[in-house]
């Protein structure tokens, strides 16, 4: 089959297909030109009449605008011509109040001229007067010293020194009426501090003996106490360094020594070796070393149980060990620990009063004593072996000052220092808490007296109130009040040098004067 014709024929209809697909676009194209063109001659026309109307109405705006500012220029200009006139009106107003003032003070400086003249004469006169005046003075002083018969320089030497006696008799009276009121004032003061301080802490005292008792379980282990010849009491009383005695006392025996540490291990061992049966010199050794090191933890233990019911903190062991030490040390049968905790809460007392450090004046207060539980072969006394113990542990200043001051022996530095010598002196005073021998009250009694009747001018003395104050009666001829005072103080000042006492005591010089006279 010839497919060719088909072939031609499919050829000629695609060709004559293309040309009336263009022939048809392209009119289609002329169609769309001609349309645009129309289209952008009539927006041509619409814009320029739009612009027409536009510069129409700008240049209307224009001419309004203009107007308006020129409406609003002339009312300026009409504003401030008007501000002128009443600057200018009151300018001139000024001017005349100026022109009058001038006019016043022309009129005031021809009125001073005038008094100026007449001032200046009457200087003149007066001037004149005065030469009068000195002239007749010095004729009055050359006839009052013929009648005196003594020179005006000497007359005024006697009336300043009768000037000055006055003076300082009317100083000595205002000085002692002064002295007076401050020590009334600053002994109700210290009075109400001080008892504030003593109602906080009332503190029990319990007399510490020289004897302790031991009890035992029956009769029997007293021999075996005492031992084959007695080997095991020796040996018992040669470690311990106390006296053991086994008398007929029932299930009982004592041991006596002043030295209360020596007397508690001595206590303890034996009631160590009563309880474990074995009672041999071997034994009594291995119990008696025990109890050794079970005391340097008791004494431990004993510190800090004080310084945590005093809130003091951060102490080294050597210091609570000390302080456990001093539960075993008396003074004048006081507890020396028990003191100490009563001179810290005394001295936090009043310095919380006072509104100073409480917690360093409570810290110096537990540790003041401290010296005392030290190994008394060292030299110095209790204050400076203290004061030296703290420096080594870089104690505060305050605290180490408090320390070696309490006695008197450095100077006092800081308050707190003499807080703390003030509250020693109260806690040793204090009724109950120490007690003293006979002879040696008795002793220091006398040495008052001696001391006090030494004195040039006392007449008689007397100690009262246990020692605790020394009444002196004095000359009044051979001593005047001023003299009194400085009486008092030396006196006071020997004391403190010759005789040794606890707490204070107060020196009291009396000096009166007796106006008698009889009726007949």
């Amino acid at each position: 089959m010839n497919i060719l014709p088909y072939a031609i024929t499919a050829v000629v209809a695609l060709a004559v297909g293309c040309l009336a697909t263009y022939i048809f676009l392209n009119y289609i194209k002329r169609s769309i030109l001609h349309e645009a063109k129309q289209t952008a001659l009539e927006t041509s026309r619409k814009a320029e009449q739009d612009k027409q109307t536009i510069l129409k109405n700008a240049n209307i705006d224009g001419k309004e605008l203009v107007y308006k500012l020129k409406t609003k220029a002339e009312d300026e200009i009409k504003n401030k011509r008007r501000d002128l006139d009443k600057f200018e009106r009151k300018l001139l107003q000024k001017n005349q109040t100026l022109d009058r003032k001038m006019a016043s003070v022309e009129a005031r400086e021809t009125e001073i001229k005038r008094k100026d003249r007449e001032l200046s004469g009457r200087f003149k006169q007066v001037k004149q007067n005065e030469k009068e005046i000195e002239h007749l003075k010095q004729q009055k002083i050359v006839e009052l010293e013929k009648v005196s018969q003594m020179t005006s320089q000497q007359a005024k030497t006697i009336l300043m020194e009768n000037m000055i006696n006055e003076a300082k008799q009317d100083g000595e009276k205002s000085i002692k009426t002064i002295l007076q009121e401050a020590r009334h004032k600053a002994e109700v003061e210290a009075k109400k501090i001080i008892a504030l301080a003593i109602q906080k802490n009332a503190a029990d005292y319990v007399e510490k003996l020289s004897v302790s008792i031991v009890n035992l379980p029956n009769d029997e282990m007293k021999g075996r106490i005492i031992g084959r010849e007695g080997r095991n009491i020796r040996t018992l009383e040669k470690l311990t360094g106390v006296d053991i005695i086994i008398d007929d006392t029932p299930e009982a025996v004592i041991i006596s020594c002043h030295d209360n540490f020596r007397r508690e291990m001595a206590a303890q061992t034996l009631e160590r070796l009563l309880a474990d049966g074995r009672i041999h010199p071997a034994r009594i050794e291995e119990t008696f070393q025990k109890v050794e090191k079970y005391m340097d933890k008791h004494m431990v233990e004993l510190g800090e149980e004080a310084a945590y019911e005093l809130g003091v903190h951060n102490l080294p062991t050597e210091m609570l060990k000390l302080l456990g030490k001093l539960a075993y040390r008396t003074s004048y049968s006081q507890n020396v620990l028990d003191h100490s905790k009563e001179v810290a809460m005394f001295a936090a007392n009043m310095a919380a009063e006072l509104g100073v450090n409480v917690k360093l004046a409570k810290r110096a207060g537990l540790l003041h004593d401290i010296g005392k539980a030290m190994d008394q072969n060292l030299e110095g006394t209790h204050a400076r072996l203290a004061a030296d113990f703290l420096r080594k542990f870089k104690e505060d200043d305050l605290v180490i000052n408090a320390v070696e001051a309490h006695h008197d022996e450095v100077e006092h530095q800081y308050i707190e220092s003499v807080l703390i010598q003030a509250a020693d002196a109260l806690s040793a005073a204090r009724p109950g808490a120490r007690k003293e021998i006979l002879e040696i009250y008795l002793h220091r009694i006398s040495k008052l007296e001696e001391i006090a009747s030494s004195f040039k001018g006392v007449n008689n003395a007397y100690a009262i109130s246990a020692g605790r104050e020394l009444r002196i009666i004095v000359e009044k001829d051979q001593v005047d009040d001023q003299d009194s005072v400085l009486l008092a103080r030396d006196i006071a000042n020997r004391i403190e040098k010759e005789v040794e006492y606890p707490g204070q005591i107060k020196v009291t010089v009396i000096r009166e004067s007796r106006a008698i006279e009889y009726a007949t």
